[in-house]
């Protein structure tokens, strides 16, 4: 097996895993994160009723990858307050808590949600 394939299947695992424990409602909806390599991607579900609520990207955020990360950290959380979201549930992915998935969970937290 390849080593790119080895990776992708193991992260799709690692998330399988904490997706059969976490899961978003309405009073406390999941916030979901997706990094690539150059772009890092946030979502609010509701997975109750299976819909996004929110969702916000680093595409369009000049500079590096970082300062990406922590503009849709910032961003998703007042998307959040608009649509009356204080609390969350932190879906990190597959992806190790450091780096680039940090930065966008302490700037959201920064911006006001609580998780």
């Amino acid at each position: 097996m390849e080593k790119s394939q080895y990776k992708v299947e193991k992260r799709a695992g690692r998330h399988a895993r904490i997706r059969s424990k976490v899961s978003g409602t309405a009073e406390r909806p999941r916030l979901a994160v997706y990094k690539s390599n150059k772009f890092v991607y946030a979502q609010i579900i509701d997975d109750v009723r299976g819909v996004t609520l929110a969702a916000v990207d680093s595409r369009k955020t000049k500079g590096t990858t970082s300062e990406g990360a922590v503009a849709a950290g910032t961003e998703i959380a007042a998307k959040a307050k608009a649509a009356g979201i204080t609390t969350v549930v932190f879906d990190r992915g597959g992806f190790k808590y450091q780096g680039i998935v940090a930065m966008l969970a302490d700037a959201a937290r920064a911006g006001g949600l609580a998780f």
